[in-house]
Protein backbone atom coordinates (compact mmCIF):
# COMPACT_ATOMS: atom_id res chain seq x y z
CA UNK A 1 0.00 0.00 0.00
CA UNK A 2 1.55 3.69 -1.06
CA UNK A 3 2.69 5.72 1.60
CA UNK A 4 0.23 8.83 1.94
CA UNK A 5 2.14 12.10 1.24
CA UNK A 6 2.62 14.69 3.49
CA UNK A 7 1.25 18.08 3.25
CA UNK A 8 3.84 19.51 1.30
CA UNK A 9 4.45 16.75 -0.76
CA UNK A 10 0.77 17.12 -1.48
CA UNK A 11 0.77 20.22 -2.42
CA UNK A 12 3.55 19.90 -4.28
CA UNK A 13 2.56 17.27 -6.80
CA UNK A 14 -1.05 18.90 -7.05
CA UNK A 15 0.92 22.01 -8.15
CA UNK A 16 2.61 19.65 -10.81
CA UNK A 17 -0.79 18.22 -11.58
CA UNK A 18 -1.60 21.28 -12.47
CA UNK A 19 1.29 22.99 -15.00
CA UNK A 20 1.24 19.26 -16.40
CA UNK A 21 -3.05 20.41 -17.01
CA UNK A 22 -2.16 23.71 -17.92
CA UNK A 23 0.86 22.07 -20.59
CA UNK A 24 -1.55 20.19 -21.92
CA UNK A 25 -3.86 22.37 -22.20
CA UNK A 26 -1.71 25.23 -24.38
CA UNK A 27 -0.52 22.49 -26.13
CA UNK A 28 -4.09 21.75 -26.97
CA UNK A 29 -5.14 25.27 -27.60
CA UNK A 30 -1.77 25.61 -29.79
CA UNK A 31 -3.01 22.41 -31.69
CA UNK A 32 -6.76 24.24 -32.69
CA UNK A 33 -5.31 27.44 -33.44
CA UNK A 34 -2.44 25.54 -35.63
CA UNK A 35 -5.54 23.54 -37.38
CA UNK A 36 -7.45 26.72 -37.79
CA UNK A 37 -4.48 28.52 -39.53
CA UNK A 38 -3.91 25.60 -41.91
CA UNK A 39 -7.49 25.12 -42.47
CA UNK A 40 -7.63 28.65 -42.74
CA UNK A 41 -4.64 28.70 -45.48
CA UNK A 42 -6.30 25.70 -46.79
CA UNK A 43 -9.13 27.77 -47.47
CA UNK A 44 -7.88 30.99 -48.58
CA UNK A 45 -5.78 28.74 -51.33
CA UNK A 46 -8.55 27.19 -52.38
CA UNK A 47 -10.25 30.67 -52.92
CA UNK A 48 -7.27 31.55 -55.20
CA UNK A 49 -7.11 29.19 -56.93
CA UNK A 50 -11.42 29.33 -57.60
CA UNK A 51 -10.66 32.99 -58.64
CA UNK A 52 -7.58 32.24 -60.89
CA UNK A 53 -9.51 30.01 -62.61
CA UNK A 54 -12.69 32.20 -62.67
CA UNK A 55 -10.15 34.66 -63.96
CA UNK A 56 -8.83 32.15 -67.03
CA UNK A 57 -12.48 31.34 -67.89
CA UNK A 58 -13.20 34.90 -67.64
CA UNK A 59 -10.50 35.54 -70.17
CA UNK A 60 -11.04 32.96 -72.66
CA UNK A 61 -14.56 34.03 -72.82
CA UNK A 62 -13.92 36.98 -73.04
CA UNK A 63 -11.40 35.86 -75.76
CA UNK A 64 -13.62 34.03 -77.51
CA UNK A 65 -16.42 36.70 -77.84
CA UNK A 66 -13.90 39.13 -79.33
CA UNK A 67 -12.86 36.31 -81.72
CA UNK A 68 -16.43 35.88 -82.42
CA UNK A 69 -16.98 39.53 -82.97
CA UNK A 70 -14.11 39.64 -85.07
CA UNK A 71 -15.33 37.05 -87.47
CA UNK A 72 -19.27 37.89 -86.82
CA UNK A 73 -17.71 41.87 -88.56
CA UNK A 74 -15.80 40.09 -91.54
CA UNK A 75 -18.49 37.90 -92.30
CA UNK A 76 -20.36 40.93 -92.55
CA UNK A 77 -18.18 43.15 -94.59
CA UNK A 78 -17.62 39.76 -96.69
CA UNK A 79 -21.67 39.56 -97.23
CA UNK A 80 -21.95 42.91 -98.34
CA UNK A 81 -19.40 42.47 -100.69
CA UNK A 82 -21.44 39.58 -102.07
CA UNK A 83 -24.32 41.36 -102.38
CA UNK A 84 -22.99 44.18 -104.07
CA UNK A 85 -20.55 41.86 -106.85
CA UNK A 86 -24.19 40.62 -107.54
CA UNK A 87 -26.20 43.27 -108.00
CA UNK A 88 -26.82 42.00 -111.67
CA UNK A 89 -27.18 37.94 -111.43
CA UNK A 90 -27.83 37.70 -107.71
CA UNK A 91 -31.50 38.95 -108.73
CA UNK A 92 -33.49 37.39 -110.98
CA UNK A 93 -34.76 39.51 -113.56
CA UNK A 94 -38.12 40.50 -112.91
CA UNK A 95 -41.30 40.39 -115.67
CA UNK A 96 -43.06 43.74 -114.96
CA UNK A 97 -46.11 44.30 -116.18
CA UNK A 98 -49.62 46.46 -115.23
CA UNK A 99 -50.74 43.32 -113.39
CA UNK A 100 -48.26 44.68 -110.47
CA UNK A 101 -50.09 47.99 -110.47
CA UNK A 102 -53.60 47.10 -110.08
CA UNK A 103 -54.90 46.07 -106.85
CA UNK A 104 -57.48 44.03 -105.84
CA UNK A 105 -60.11 44.97 -103.10
CA UNK A 106 -60.52 42.45 -100.27
CA UNK A 107 -63.22 43.30 -97.74
CA UNK A 108 -62.73 43.00 -94.14
CA UNK A 109 -64.97 41.05 -91.95
CA UNK A 110 -67.30 43.86 -89.78
CA UNK A 111 -65.68 42.87 -86.01
CA UNK A 112 -67.78 45.12 -83.07
CA UNK A 113 -65.36 44.51 -80.57
CA UNK A 114 -66.76 44.89 -77.09
CA UNK A 115 -70.36 46.24 -78.05
CA UNK A 116 -71.14 43.07 -80.11
CA UNK A 117 -71.91 40.75 -76.87
CA UNK A 118 -75.18 40.91 -75.59
CA UNK A 119 -75.75 40.75 -71.89
CA UNK A 120 -78.41 38.31 -70.04
CA UNK A 121 -81.37 40.29 -69.30
CA UNK A 122 -81.82 39.84 -65.22
CA UNK A 123 -84.39 37.11 -64.67
CA UNK A 124 -86.73 37.07 -61.24
CA UNK A 125 -85.24 33.66 -60.26
CA UNK A 126 -82.63 35.98 -59.65
CA UNK A 127 -84.29 37.91 -56.72
CA UNK A 128 -86.77 35.95 -55.99
CA UNK A 129 -87.06 35.33 -52.03
CA UNK A 130 -87.02 31.68 -51.17
CA UNK A 131 -90.32 30.36 -50.13
CA UNK A 132 -91.57 30.46 -46.14
CA UNK A 133 -90.99 26.83 -44.58
CA UNK A 134 -92.36 25.28 -41.61
CA UNK A 135 -93.42 27.59 -38.87
CA UNK A 136 -92.66 30.57 -41.43
CA UNK A 137 -95.70 29.36 -42.65
CA UNK A 138 -97.89 30.93 -40.41
CA UNK A 139 -95.85 33.01 -38.55
CA UNK A 140 -93.52 35.09 -41.19
CA UNK A 141 -96.03 35.68 -43.26
CA UNK A 142 -95.78 39.55 -43.23
CA UNK A 143 -91.61 39.26 -43.40
CA UNK A 144 -91.64 36.69 -46.29
CA UNK A 145 -94.46 39.77 -48.11
CA UNK A 146 -91.36 42.22 -47.53
CA UNK A 147 -88.79 40.21 -48.77
CA UNK A 148 -90.44 39.87 -51.81
CA UNK A 149 -91.23 43.15 -52.38
CA UNK A 150 -87.57 44.24 -51.72
CA UNK A 151 -86.62 41.94 -54.12
CA UNK A 152 -89.31 42.89 -57.06
CA UNK A 153 -87.46 46.44 -56.41
CA UNK A 154 -84.16 45.34 -56.87
CA UNK A 155 -85.50 43.50 -59.98
CA UNK A 156 -86.99 46.05 -61.72
CA UNK A 157 -84.02 48.61 -61.06
CA UNK A 158 -81.56 45.80 -62.36
CA UNK A 159 -84.59 45.27 -65.45
CA UNK A 160 -84.62 49.00 -66.52
CA UNK A 161 -80.50 49.39 -66.37
CA UNK A 162 -80.60 46.04 -68.88
CA UNK A 163 -82.56 47.90 -70.58
CA UNK A 164 -80.57 51.40 -70.60
CA UNK A 165 -77.51 49.21 -71.35
CA UNK A 166 -78.66 47.65 -74.47
CA UNK A 167 -80.00 50.56 -76.11
CA UNK A 168 -76.53 52.38 -75.66
CA UNK A 169 -75.09 48.74 -76.85
CA UNK A 170 -77.45 48.50 -79.82
CA UNK A 171 -76.48 52.49 -80.99
CA UNK A 172 -72.83 52.20 -80.91
CA UNK A 173 -73.06 48.79 -83.21
CA UNK A 174 -75.20 51.00 -85.34
CA UNK A 175 -72.63 53.54 -85.57
CA UNK A 176 -69.50 50.62 -85.61
CA UNK A 177 -71.93 49.04 -88.87
CA UNK A 178 -72.03 52.61 -90.50
CA UNK A 179 -67.84 53.42 -89.93
CA UNK A 180 -67.06 49.84 -91.29
CA UNK A 181 -69.43 50.34 -93.93
CA UNK A 182 -68.48 53.97 -95.26
CA UNK A 183 -64.41 52.36 -94.56
CA UNK A 184 -65.35 49.14 -97.10
CA UNK A 185 -66.54 51.99 -99.93
CA UNK A 186 -63.80 53.89 -99.52
CA UNK A 187 -61.71 51.56 -99.85
CA UNK A 188 -63.43 49.68 -102.59
CA UNK A 189 -63.42 53.70 -104.58
CA UNK A 190 -59.90 53.84 -103.91
CA UNK A 191 -59.19 50.33 -105.70
CA UNK A 192 -61.50 50.98 -108.41
CA UNK A 193 -60.21 54.31 -109.24
CA UNK A 194 -56.27 52.85 -109.06
CA UNK A 195 -57.32 50.44 -111.35
CA UNK A 196 -59.04 53.06 -113.49
CA UNK A 197 -55.93 54.96 -113.46
CA UNK A 198 -53.68 51.52 -114.22
CA UNK A 199 -56.04 50.90 -117.55
CA UNK A 200 -55.64 54.27 -118.86
CA UNK A 201 -51.95 54.21 -118.52
CA UNK A 202 -51.41 50.57 -119.87
CA UNK A 203 -53.85 51.88 -122.93
CA UNK A 204 -51.12 55.05 -123.05
CA UNK A 205 -48.09 53.02 -122.73
CA UNK A 206 -49.19 50.74 -125.48
CA UNK A 207 -50.08 53.71 -127.64
CA UNK A 208 -46.49 54.79 -127.07
CA UNK A 209 -47.27 58.35 -125.24
CA UNK A 210 -44.37 59.70 -124.25
CA UNK A 211 -45.30 60.96 -120.91
CA UNK A 212 -47.30 58.06 -120.02
CA UNK A 213 -44.22 55.60 -121.07
CA UNK A 214 -41.97 57.57 -119.06
CA UNK A 215 -44.26 57.82 -116.00
CA UNK A 216 -44.47 53.73 -116.30
CA UNK A 217 -41.15 53.38 -116.82
CA UNK A 218 -39.44 55.09 -114.22
CA UNK A 219 -42.15 53.68 -111.76
CA UNK A 220 -41.07 50.27 -112.06
CA UNK A 221 -37.14 50.66 -112.73
CA UNK A 222 -37.15 52.44 -108.96
CA UNK A 223 -39.30 49.64 -107.95
CA UNK A 224 -36.74 47.17 -108.99
CA UNK A 225 -34.78 45.98 -105.67
CA UNK A 226 -31.32 46.84 -105.14
CA UNK A 227 -28.83 46.72 -101.83
CA UNK A 228 -29.36 49.30 -99.01
CA UNK A 229 -27.38 52.07 -99.56
CA UNK A 230 -27.44 52.07 -103.22
CA UNK A 231 -29.79 54.94 -104.87
CA UNK A 232 -32.73 54.15 -107.00
CA UNK A 233 -33.78 57.12 -108.17
CA UNK A 234 -33.63 57.15 -112.29
CA UNK A 235 -35.55 59.76 -114.95
CA UNK A 236 -36.29 58.86 -118.50
CA UNK A 237 -37.50 60.07 -121.53
CA UNK A 238 -39.17 58.35 -124.41
CA UNK A 239 -38.12 59.13 -128.14
CA UNK A 240 -41.31 57.47 -129.61
CA UNK A 241 -40.59 57.60 -133.67
CA UNK A 242 -37.28 55.57 -132.58
CA UNK A 243 -38.86 53.47 -129.91
CA UNK A 244 -35.67 54.68 -127.34
CA UNK A 245 -35.54 55.04 -123.59
CA UNK A 246 -33.26 57.44 -122.38
CA UNK A 247 -32.31 57.07 -118.82
CA UNK A 248 -30.32 58.73 -116.48
CA UNK A 249 -29.36 56.75 -113.69
CA UNK A 250 -28.04 57.64 -109.83
CA UNK A 251 -25.36 56.13 -108.68
CA UNK A 252 -23.32 55.69 -105.42
CA UNK A 253 -20.00 57.38 -104.46
CA UNK A 254 -16.82 55.12 -104.08
CA UNK A 255 -17.84 54.85 -100.13
CA UNK A 256 -20.15 52.45 -101.11
CA UNK A 257 -17.25 50.21 -101.08
CA UNK A 258 -16.57 48.98 -97.91
CA UNK A 259 -12.96 49.86 -97.04
CA UNK A 260 -12.45 47.34 -94.25
CA UNK A 261 -11.00 44.14 -95.72
CA UNK A 262 -11.21 41.86 -92.43
CA UNK A 263 -11.45 42.53 -88.27
CA UNK A 264 -8.85 40.59 -86.36
CA UNK A 265 -8.26 40.50 -82.65
CA UNK A 266 -5.14 41.66 -80.93
CA UNK A 267 -5.02 40.09 -77.67
CA UNK A 268 -2.01 41.90 -76.69
CA UNK A 269 -3.68 45.18 -76.71
CA UNK A 270 -7.40 43.74 -76.02
CA UNK A 271 -8.95 45.43 -78.92
CA UNK A 272 -10.14 44.35 -82.93
CA UNK A 273 -8.62 46.00 -85.37
CA UNK A 274 -10.08 46.70 -88.72
CA UNK A 275 -7.27 45.68 -92.00
CA UNK A 276 -7.71 48.50 -94.63
CA UNK A 277 -9.07 47.24 -97.90
CA UNK A 278 -6.14 48.00 -100.26
CA UNK A 279 -6.90 51.37 -102.57
CA UNK A 280 -6.46 49.29 -105.88
CA UNK A 281 -8.74 46.53 -104.91
CA UNK A 282 -11.39 49.21 -103.84
CA UNK A 283 -11.10 51.09 -107.24
CA UNK A 284 -11.66 47.81 -109.57
CA UNK A 285 -14.69 46.76 -107.12
CA UNK A 286 -16.50 50.01 -107.54
CA UNK A 287 -15.97 50.24 -111.45
CA UNK A 288 -17.38 46.77 -111.38
CA UNK A 289 -20.09 48.04 -109.28
CA UNK A 290 -21.16 50.89 -111.82
CA UNK A 291 -20.69 48.80 -114.40
CA UNK A 292 -23.19 46.36 -113.27
CA UNK A 293 -25.57 49.01 -112.52
CA UNK A 294 -25.98 50.35 -115.86
CA UNK A 295 -26.26 47.09 -117.25
CA UNK A 296 -28.93 45.70 -114.55
CA UNK A 297 -30.82 49.14 -115.72
CA UNK A 298 -30.70 48.43 -119.18
CA UNK A 299 -31.82 44.41 -118.48
CA UNK A 300 -34.40 45.80 -115.93
CA UNK A 301 -35.74 48.60 -118.94
CA UNK A 302 -35.69 45.39 -121.81
CA UNK A 303 -38.14 43.10 -119.19
CA UNK A 304 -40.72 45.69 -118.88
CA UNK A 305 -44.05 44.50 -120.33
CA UNK A 306 -45.19 45.57 -123.24
CA UNK A 307 -41.43 45.19 -124.88
CA UNK A 308 -42.67 46.23 -127.93
CA UNK A 309 -42.64 50.07 -126.81
CA UNK A 310 -39.15 50.10 -126.39
CA UNK A 311 -36.23 48.88 -129.14
CA UNK A 312 -33.26 50.68 -127.85
CA UNK A 313 -32.40 51.51 -124.29
CA UNK A 314 -29.53 54.36 -123.77
CA UNK A 315 -28.02 55.14 -120.19
CA UNK A 316 -26.20 57.73 -118.59
CA UNK A 317 -24.68 56.87 -115.20
CA UNK A 318 -24.09 59.97 -112.77
CA UNK A 319 -23.52 61.00 -109.58
CA UNK A 320 -24.42 63.28 -107.03
CA UNK A 321 -21.42 64.98 -105.41
CA UNK A 322 -19.84 68.61 -105.11
CA UNK A 323 -17.03 69.99 -106.67
CA UNK A 324 -13.60 70.21 -104.43
CA UNK A 325 -12.22 73.08 -105.39
CA UNK A 326 -15.90 75.41 -105.09
CA UNK A 327 -18.07 73.10 -102.75
CA UNK A 328 -20.43 73.49 -105.61
CA UNK A 329 -23.00 70.40 -106.20
CA UNK A 330 -22.14 68.84 -109.72
CA UNK A 331 -23.32 65.64 -111.27
CA UNK A 332 -20.80 64.12 -113.43
CA UNK A 333 -21.06 61.37 -115.59
CA UNK A 334 -19.50 57.80 -115.32
CA UNK A 335 -20.58 55.72 -117.65
CA UNK A 336 -23.08 56.61 -121.23
CA UNK A 337 -23.86 53.57 -123.35
CA UNK A 338 -26.53 52.80 -125.69
CA UNK A 339 -27.76 48.96 -126.75
CA UNK A 340 -30.84 47.58 -128.40
CA UNK A 341 -33.13 44.94 -128.11
CA UNK A 342 -31.45 42.30 -130.01
CA UNK A 343 -27.88 43.28 -129.12
CA UNK A 344 -28.64 43.06 -125.53
CA UNK A 345 -30.35 39.35 -125.97
CA UNK A 346 -27.02 37.77 -126.90
CA UNK A 347 -25.52 38.73 -123.36
CA UNK A 348 -24.97 36.14 -120.86
CA UNK A 349 -25.50 37.95 -117.58
CA UNK A 350 -24.47 35.59 -115.11
CA UNK A 351 -20.76 34.62 -117.63
CA UNK A 352 -19.99 38.30 -118.73
CA UNK A 353 -17.70 41.07 -116.90
CA UNK A 354 -19.45 43.82 -116.84
CA UNK A 355 -17.12 46.19 -117.61
CA UNK A 356 -15.71 44.17 -120.51
CA UNK A 357 -19.73 43.92 -121.82
CA UNK A 358 -20.06 48.04 -121.58
CA UNK A 359 -16.83 48.60 -123.64
CA UNK A 360 -17.87 45.99 -125.99
CA UNK A 361 -20.93 47.91 -126.35
CA UNK A 362 -18.83 51.28 -127.14
CA UNK A 363 -19.96 52.40 -123.92
CA UNK A 364 -18.27 55.92 -122.85
CA UNK A 365 -16.70 54.55 -119.29
CA UNK A 366 -14.63 57.00 -117.22
CA UNK A 367 -11.42 56.23 -117.21
CA UNK A 368 -10.99 56.59 -112.76
CA UNK A 369 -14.64 56.49 -111.80
CA UNK A 370 -13.32 56.49 -108.11
CA UNK A 371 -11.99 60.02 -108.68
CA UNK A 372 -15.70 60.77 -110.23
CA UNK A 373 -13.67 61.46 -113.60
CA UNK A 374 -16.53 62.45 -116.21
CA UNK A 375 -16.82 61.52 -119.51
CA UNK A 376 -19.10 63.52 -122.18
CA UNK A 377 -22.60 61.64 -121.92
CA UNK A 378 -23.99 60.61 -125.43
CA UNK A 379 -26.72 61.82 -125.02
CA UNK A 380 -27.73 65.23 -122.79
CA UNK A 381 -28.59 64.57 -119.45
CA UNK A 382 -31.59 67.78 -119.23
CA UNK A 383 -33.80 64.93 -120.53
CA UNK A 384 -36.57 68.02 -121.04
CA UNK A 385 -35.15 68.15 -124.50
CA UNK A 386 -35.88 65.36 -125.53
CA UNK A 387 -39.60 65.42 -123.99
CA UNK A 388 -40.07 68.73 -125.49
CA UNK A 389 -39.69 67.77 -129.46
CA UNK A 390 -40.71 63.23 -129.34
CA UNK A 391 -43.98 63.48 -130.89
CA UNK A 392 -42.14 66.27 -133.41
CA UNK A 393 -41.35 64.46 -137.02
CA UNK A 394 -39.63 67.46 -138.58
CA UNK A 395 -39.57 65.62 -142.14
CA UNK A 396 -43.21 65.74 -142.20
CA UNK A 397 -43.80 69.34 -140.78
CA UNK A 398 -41.67 70.91 -143.46
CA UNK A 399 -43.67 72.72 -146.04
CA UNK A 400 -42.14 71.97 -150.08
CA UNK A 401 -39.55 74.76 -149.53
CA UNK A 402 -38.32 74.70 -146.01
CA UNK A 403 -35.21 77.23 -145.67
CA UNK A 404 -32.58 74.94 -143.21
CA UNK A 405 -30.57 77.88 -141.82
CA UNK A 406 -34.09 79.12 -140.55
CA UNK A 407 -34.97 75.96 -139.29
CA UNK A 408 -35.33 75.93 -135.20
CA UNK A 409 -32.57 73.58 -133.60
CA UNK A 410 -34.66 70.85 -132.57
CA UNK A 411 -35.94 70.88 -136.12
CA UNK A 412 -33.04 70.43 -137.79
CA UNK A 413 -31.57 67.98 -135.23
CA UNK A 414 -34.60 65.81 -136.06
CA UNK A 415 -34.15 66.32 -139.59
CA UNK A 416 -30.60 65.56 -139.54
CA UNK A 417 -30.93 62.28 -137.34
CA UNK A 418 -33.84 60.78 -140.18
CA UNK A 419 -31.75 61.53 -142.81
CA UNK A 420 -28.84 59.63 -141.27
CA UNK A 421 -31.13 56.86 -140.26
CA UNK A 422 -32.70 56.47 -143.77
CA UNK A 423 -29.09 56.25 -144.71
CA UNK A 424 -28.34 53.00 -142.28
CA UNK A 425 -27.06 54.67 -138.86
CA UNK A 426 -28.17 53.37 -135.70
CA UNK A 427 -28.55 53.61 -132.26
CA UNK A 428 -28.61 57.45 -132.86
CA UNK A 429 -28.60 59.68 -129.58
CA UNK A 430 -27.85 62.88 -129.27
CA UNK A 431 -25.75 65.37 -126.82
CA UNK A 432 -25.17 69.07 -126.11
CA UNK A 433 -23.86 71.39 -128.34
CA UNK A 434 -22.48 74.46 -127.69
CA UNK A 435 -21.88 75.66 -131.30
CA UNK A 436 -26.01 75.63 -132.52
CA UNK A 437 -25.46 72.63 -133.85
CA UNK A 438 -26.08 68.45 -133.78
CA UNK A 439 -23.77 66.01 -132.34
CA UNK A 440 -24.84 62.71 -132.00
CA UNK A 441 -23.02 59.06 -131.41
CA UNK A 442 -24.33 56.43 -134.29
CA UNK A 443 -23.44 53.07 -135.18
CA UNK A 444 -23.62 52.27 -138.29
CA UNK A 445 -23.86 48.24 -139.25
CA UNK A 446 -22.08 47.99 -142.24
CA UNK A 447 -19.87 44.85 -142.13
CA UNK A 448 -16.56 46.99 -143.24
CA UNK A 449 -16.98 50.75 -142.77
CA UNK A 450 -19.38 50.11 -140.04
CA UNK A 451 -18.76 51.15 -136.43
CA UNK A 452 -19.14 53.73 -134.17
CA UNK A 453 -19.47 57.03 -135.74
CA UNK A 454 -19.57 60.91 -134.41
CA UNK A 455 -21.99 62.73 -136.47
CA UNK A 456 -21.84 67.01 -136.47
CA UNK A 457 -24.12 69.05 -138.15
CA UNK A 458 -23.94 73.31 -138.07
CA UNK A 459 -26.56 74.89 -139.30
CA UNK A 460 -23.98 77.97 -140.68
CA UNK A 461 -24.20 80.82 -143.02
CA UNK A 462 -20.65 80.96 -143.22
CA UNK A 463 -17.78 79.20 -144.01
CA UNK A 464 -16.89 76.20 -141.44
CA UNK A 465 -13.63 77.46 -138.90
CA UNK A 466 -10.94 74.56 -139.21
CA UNK A 467 -11.11 74.61 -135.08
CA UNK A 468 -15.01 72.41 -135.82
CA UNK A 469 -13.12 69.54 -137.89
CA UNK A 470 -10.22 69.45 -134.89
CA UNK A 471 -12.55 69.08 -132.18
CA UNK A 472 -14.41 66.11 -134.04
CA UNK A 473 -11.08 64.48 -134.23
CA UNK A 474 -10.95 65.21 -130.31
CA UNK A 475 -14.58 64.03 -129.88
CA UNK A 476 -13.82 60.70 -131.92
CA UNK A 477 -10.78 59.78 -129.62
CA UNK A 478 -12.52 60.58 -126.67
CA UNK A 479 -15.47 58.49 -128.47
CA UNK A 480 -13.25 55.67 -129.77
CA UNK A 481 -15.19 56.07 -132.99
CA UNK A 482 -13.94 54.60 -136.12
CA UNK A 483 -15.91 57.45 -138.27
CA UNK A 484 -16.79 61.00 -138.01
CA UNK A 485 -19.04 63.36 -140.16
CA UNK A 486 -19.01 66.72 -139.84
CA UNK A 487 -21.86 68.00 -142.23
CA UNK A 488 -22.87 71.75 -142.63
CA UNK A 489 -25.29 73.91 -144.53
CA UNK A 490 -22.60 76.12 -145.90
CA UNK A 491 -19.42 75.16 -147.14
CA UNK A 492 -16.19 74.05 -145.78
CA UNK A 493 -12.20 75.93 -145.80
CA UNK A 494 -9.43 75.22 -147.71
CA UNK A 495 -7.32 73.67 -144.08
CA UNK A 496 -10.60 71.85 -143.47
CA UNK A 497 -10.09 69.78 -146.51
CA UNK A 498 -6.31 69.02 -145.69
CA UNK A 499 -6.92 68.23 -142.04
CA UNK A 500 -9.90 65.43 -143.74
CA UNK A 501 -7.36 64.13 -146.07
CA UNK A 502 -4.37 64.02 -143.22
CA UNK A 503 -6.86 62.32 -140.47
CA UNK A 504 -8.55 59.83 -143.24
CA UNK A 505 -11.49 58.93 -140.81
CA UNK A 506 -13.64 62.15 -141.32
CA UNK A 507 -16.40 62.94 -143.91
CA UNK A 508 -17.28 66.10 -145.19
CA UNK A 509 -21.26 67.50 -146.33
CA UNK A 510 -21.55 70.23 -147.61
CA UNK A 511 -24.60 72.33 -148.03
CA UNK A 512 -25.12 71.36 -151.68
CA UNK A 513 -24.34 67.83 -150.81
CA UNK A 514 -26.45 67.95 -147.68
CA UNK A 515 -29.46 69.34 -150.19
CA UNK A 516 -29.05 66.31 -152.49
CA UNK A 517 -28.80 64.05 -149.75
CA UNK A 518 -32.18 65.18 -148.41
CA UNK A 519 -33.75 64.65 -151.74
CA UNK A 520 -32.37 61.26 -152.46
CA UNK A 521 -33.40 59.79 -148.71
CA UNK A 522 -36.24 61.59 -147.48
CA UNK A 523 -37.76 62.66 -150.76
CA UNK A 524 -37.15 66.10 -149.29
CA UNK A 525 -36.82 69.39 -151.80
CA UNK A 526 -35.17 72.12 -149.37
CA UNK A 527 -33.48 75.66 -149.86
CA UNK A 528 -30.24 76.01 -148.43
CA UNK A 529 -31.12 79.79 -147.13
CA UNK A 530 -28.92 82.83 -147.55
CA UNK A 531 -25.19 82.27 -146.60
CA UNK A 532 -22.44 84.78 -145.97
CA UNK A 533 -19.95 84.47 -148.70
CA UNK A 534 -16.86 86.45 -148.39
Amino acid sequence: MARKRGFFAELEHQRRQRELAERRFQAEQKRLADRAVREQQRSEQAAQRSEAQAIREQRAQHLQEQQARALELTAGVNARLAELDTILIGTEPRTFSFKQLRQTYKPTPFNPGSVAPSKQPPSWEQYAPPPPTGLGRMFGKTSHERAVKDAQERFAQEKAKHEDHERHRLASLAQAKSRHATAEASQRQQVEQNNTQVDQLERDVTAGVPGAVEDYFELLLEASPLPDDLPVDVETAYQGDARKLLIVRDLPGVGVIPETREYTYVRTRDEITAKPRPAKEIKQRYANLVAQLVLRTMRDAFDIHPTEVVDEVAVNGHVSTRNKATGQPERPCLVSVSATRAQFAQFVLDELDPTECLRHLNALISLHPWDLEAVRPIFDPDLSKYRRVDAHDAAAGLDARPVLVEMRPFEFEILVKQLFEAMGMKSWVTQASRDDGVDAIAVNEDPIMGGVCVIQAKRYRGVVPVEAIRALAGVMDDKRASRGVLVTTSWFGKATEDFKNRHGRIQLIGGPELKHLLTEHLGLDVVIGPLKRR
